[in-house]
């Protein structure tokens, strides 16, 4: 059995999970009843759009293990979503949330993922986390109730459709040619350096090309073993950043900056100007990060 992992002191700063997510290819996404419904890497914007209501519960599942979450989520009366997902069949998924293993839990509030637990603790260990969601939730405005027919409505957002080079882009994250997709994204900032939209997008995705198959383990022992290897520190602030440890991944790349010979000061600059598109150029830590970053270039 695991011990439920501690929630964090905030979201701002996780990762976006909005390039992994659009609508089913025929709209077709069956609505659920309930506040526990299945989901998948094709129709994972319910789960986002739903978020900024209720934290949603995300529960992955593997063969021969069955969801069990459920009943604890249903009890706290439409504050609480689930969403099971098979951890397995849905790749695109467990690597956004970083899932080495099932099962596992995460939570979704306002958009922004936050691992839980792994392993299968106690009912009241997993209320005590639950519980934390809840507070970490209102602490970002997420305060809402779920009647069946909000869950329901809350569902099946709306959405636009996608312009051809963000489909493009999406498609190629499903079949997980993160080389395609960037590509695709590099096509839509071509045709309007000002989508905003594509730059995050393409941010994320280098993000999950770099750590693709990656233990998160190995990279951690690999950094404390070759303190001098600067590749091992990139490595480290990018799981910080893909874990929303904002702070530690700025702070790791910024007191090894005046260290750095002239082309790896070139790949860290790069580097953390992708982390400022990924947490959002409006973030306190950004524009400090950003403040740092420009008296060591100057």
């Amino acid at each position: 059995m695991s011990n439920p992992a501690t929630t964090g002191p905030n979201l701002r700063g996780a990762v976006d999970l909005s390039s992994l997510a659009a609508r089913p290819a025929d709209g077709s996404a069956a609505a659920t009843d309930s506040v526990v419904f299945e989901s998948d890497d094709r129709d994972f914007g319910r789960v986002l759009e739903l978020s900024n209501r209720v934290p949603v519960i995300v529960e992955f599942y593997g063969a021969g293990l069955q969801p069990a979450l459920g009943p604890i989520v249903e009890s706290y009366g439409g504050r609480l979503a689930l969403a099971t997902v098979d951890g397995n069949a849905n790749p695109q998924l467990a690597q956004a949330f970083q899932v080495g293993q099932v099962p596992a839990a995460s939570a979704v509030v306002a958009g922004r993922p936050l691992p839980l637990f792994v392993g299968t603790p106690e009912d009241e260990q997993v209320r005590q986390v639950f519980d934390q969601v809840l507070q970490l939730a209102a602490q970002n405005g997420v305060t809402g109730q779920l009647t069946t027919s909000d869950a329901d409505a809350a569902e099946q957002p709306v959405e636009e459709p996608l312009s051809p080079a963000h489909q493009e882009a999406f498609d190629a994250i499903q079949r997980g040619d993160y080389q395609a997709a960037l590509r695709a994204y590099d096509t839509a900032i071509a045709q309007d350096p000002r989508d905003q939209a594509a730059v995050a997008g393409r941010a994320q995705v280098a993000l999950l090309q770099r750590l693709d198959g990656k233990s998160p383990n190995a990279i951690r022992v690999a950094a404390a073993q070759h303190p001098g290897d600067v590749h091992a520190q990139f490595e480290v602030a990018d799981l910080d950043i893909s874990g929303g440890h904002v702070d530690d991944a700025f702070d790791r790349i910024l007191e090894i900056f005046p260290t750095l010979r002239q082309p790896d000061k070139n790949r860290a600059r790069e580097r953390m100007v992708e982390y400022f598109e990924i947490v959002g150029n409006d973030d306190p830590r950004v524009m400090a990060a950003r403040r740092r970053l420009t008296a060591l270039l100057y």
